[in-house]
């Protein structure tokens, strides 16, 4: 079989109908999704910070006061003590994300000709071509504005922007504007939310290569042009925005798409190729367009598709904020769970591949988030806990980091873990680059001063408990949601109270921090010999959840490993065992071959990985769903399994590098290139069908590791600057 390189990108040979199978595009600011007819193209211009207004009440209940009645009561035995503290108020979700409308383009209905529409990961561009004519459309980096560019465009081409969208708002206040210019024109739209002074405004510079441009209300239509550029920004703000300001800086860009792409592609191209994955895939399924693919779902091609995909759609997504549950991109006004930032597992699950995969520019989205909302996470922690310190919320929208959603069978303000669970990535990255971020190092210390003032309740033995305690979305079989010593709060604890020590090494604080950590209770492990979700005596687990956050000590944390903690290490997997899909959510499904890689359990990793690859949750975008059927477009599937494949591949801490420890059996060759460990070096891995594989390790620091293969343990010494080669087996 004649050997071929993975294909960066995909393609389909007919055109999308529906928005969930446009192509996508994004710098982490604006996103752009074509679909659409031959004759009838429509890009969705969509922006991070496009949030439609709350009613208000977004402050956290302020039940500090009550907090010792109800600690007393659940260590009385009360299990449905924590159903009354809260202030009262309904559920009420965070801003909903929306998108801002589309840009469309309409010309004479033509054969249908040749059509092809494509997108290529390596420069954000989609590509649609039909009848002789070609539009290419990307996000660009560099400068910050959708690019569009149609290449022979026929007698006649209509261009205008709709804000006419599934679901908007029958009340929203709409303007449009239209005028020529020496080269082109300028339209814009205008939308204002009802009831509010926010608004938001798209300005598309429209330059024209001959021909002649006429306005045709409420856009333009351009005849006899050998070429149009678009050029589309949207503003979120309050008031009036100046369209003519705008349309200055737009005509201050370049006209030449090949400048504006080039520019772009300095960063684009440079952080998309730094990883790549090759399983030496059949070359012929590698020709076929995506929606052919998926069709194929064993198919080492269909596997090295979703992985580029993967990480092209994260870097898109990333930038001023991390991905939120629909990445980048929506077309439609009623988006699944408000389209928030969900911390509770989503965000991390999706952003979980950013160090090991190269991708800083993911963590510095997810940092952004995270500083952000700090003064409302030390609001958090007053008013609910009577604390110094912080305490994350569950959900969140870009705007606010106030914990307001909350209801009586989801209490998420009870959730104490939020804060360590979301500076575990600015961990790990710190790891890998051999820093130390202040702002990281700042944050913790503000943590550690939570679990200072909260930690204050024991059991009969004196060991610390947390109280009240919630893990995120489940309950004991026999009891309420709010409760006791979940396994989650009681790792997270004791990772941020030590890892804030090691941030402050020397310090008084960190001593006590030390110290506090080592009063943790110990996980406990139940009668069907599970690690129990809940280590209060007496609560029984409920298995059949899409959550695993009982399991944060396996992944992300290594606090229990099959290498230190082998019997906790069996007792997790037994917990894994007997865990059920719940809803079947994709995150779900992946969450689970996480866990499973850090087990060494590859059967169940490719048993998960099937669950999502055989359940039709990829749409022909290779977005995914949340749901099995396509059902409800989330970004969950698509931006987590790039790291399940990695993990499956190579694991690493500070100190210990693991090889093959979870690959499937039908991944029988292939490389992985690029990949970074959290001991500073660059990792390059191959491995044939016979078991023989390779690895070139890149050290950019000095260091003695743990190396664990499947012939054993030894301990490797690297050092700065030297290149080592390892040769090895995959079982």
């Amino acid at each position: 079989m004649t050997r071929s390189a993975p294909v960066h990108g995909t393609w389909e040979p007919r055109p999308a109908a529906r928005w969930e199978d446009g192509f996508l595009s994004g710098n982490g600011h604006h996103g752009a999704l074509v679909f659409g007819e031959p004759d009838a193209e429509r890009v969705v211009v969509t922006h991070h910070t496009l949030v439609r207004p709350g009613d208000g009440g977004t402050r956290p209940p302020e039940l500090a006061a009550a907090l010792p009645a109800l600690q007393d009561r659940l260590l009385a035995g009360d299990s449905g003590a924590a159903e009354s503290f809260t202030d009262g108020r309904p559920l009420r979700w965070v801003q909903a994300f929306h998108p801002a409308f589309q840009i469309r383009l309409d010309r004479p209905a033509g054969a249908g000709t040749g059509y092809r529409r494509e997108v290529d990961f390596t420069t954000g561009t989609v590509r649609t071509s039909c009848d002789g004519w070609t539009s290419r459309v990307f996000v660009s980096r560099a400068d910050d504005v959708i690019v569009q560019h149609v290449t022979g465009p026929g007698p006649a081409l209509r261009i205008d922007l709709d804000h006419r969208l599934p679901g908007a708002p029958a009340a929203l206040a709409v303007g449009h504007g239209a005028v020529l210019t020496p080269d082109g024109a300028l339209l814009s739209v205008h939308l204002r939310h009802p009831g509010s002074d926010r608004a938001c405004t798209g300005v598309t510079r429209i330059a024209v290569t001959g021909g002649r441009t006429t306005l045709v209300a409420p856009g333009v239509r351009v005849e006899g042009t050998r070429s149009v550029l678009l050029l589309t920004r949207v503003r979120r703000h309050t008031g009036e925005l100046d369209v003519v300001a705008e349309g200055r800086a737009l005509r201050d860009l370049p006209t030449d798409p090949g400048e504006l792409l080039e520019r772009h592609l300095a960063r684009h191209r440079t952080a998309y190729e730094r990883v790549t994955l090759d399983l030496a895939a059949d070359p012929a399924e590698r020709a076929l367009p995506g929606s052919a693919l998926l069709k194929r779902p064993r198919s080492a091609a269909l596997l090295e598709r979703l992985f580029a995909a993967g990480r092209y759609h994260l870097l898109g997504a990333s930038g001023l904020f991390p991905p939120r549950l629909t990445g980048l991109w929506t077309g439609d006004w009623n988006t699944a769970w408000s389209g928030a930032f969900t911390h509770d597992a989503n965000l991390n699950l999706q952003t979980a591949s950013a160090a090991a995969a190269a991708l800083p520019e993911v963590t510095e989205a997810h940092a952004r988030l995270v500083h952000g909302q700090l003064p409302d996470w030390r609001d958090n922690a007053r008013a609910i806990f009577g604390t110094r310190g912080v305490v994350a919320p569950a959900h969140s929208d870009g705007e606010s980091g106030h914990a307001y959603h909350f209801s009586r069978e989801y209490p998420l303000h009870l959730w104490t873990a939020g804060a360590d669970w979301l500076l575990k990535p600015l961990v790990d990255h710190d790891e890998t680059h051999g820093t130390r971020d202040p702002r990281t190092a700042a944050a913790l210390a503000e943590v550690a001063l939570f679990y200072e003032d909260f930690l204050t309740r024991t059991d009969g033995d004196g060991r610390l408990v947390v109280v009240p305690s919630y893990s995120p979305e489940n309950r004991p079989a026999n009891a309420s949601w709010g409760t006791l010593n979940a396994a989650m709060d009681l790792s997270a604890a004791r990772h941020a109270l030590r890892t804030a020590a090691a941030y402050h090494p020397g310090t008084p604080q960190a001593g006590r921090w030390t110290a506090l950590a080592g009063r943790l209770p110990a996980h406990r492990i139940n009668a069907d010999g599970a690690l129990a979700e809940w280590a209060w005596p007496g609560l029984k687990d409920t298995y059949d959840h899409r959550h695993l956050s009982h399991l944060y000590g396996v992944w992300p944390l290594e606090e229990i490993t099959p290498y230190d903690t082998p019997a906790l290490a069996a007792a997790a997997h037994r917990a894994l065992e007997l865990r059920g899909a719940g809803n079947a959510s994709a995150h779900g499904h992946l969450h689970q071959a996480l866990v499973a890689a850090r087990l060494r359990d590859a059967d169940r990793v490719a048993h998960a990985l099937g669950r999502v690859l055989e359940g039709d949750f990829f749409h022909a975008s290779l977005m995914s769903a949340h749901y099995p059927g396509r059902d409800v477009y989330n970004a969950d599937a698509a931006h987590t399994l790039p790291a399940v494949l990695i993990e499956t591949l190579v694991q690493s801490t500070p100190d210990r590098l693991v090889l093959f420890p979870a690959l499937p059996a039908y991944l029988t060759a292939g490389s992985l290139r690029g990949v970074r460990t959290r001991f500073g070096a660059g990792l390059d891995l191959a491995w044939d069908r016979d078991g023989e594989a390779t690895a070139v390790l890149r050290p950019g620091r000095s260091v003695r590791v743990d190396l664990r293969t499947s012939s054993g343990a030894e301990l490797l010494d690297l050092v700065a600057g030297e290149d080592r080669v390892l040769t090895l087996r995959t079982r």
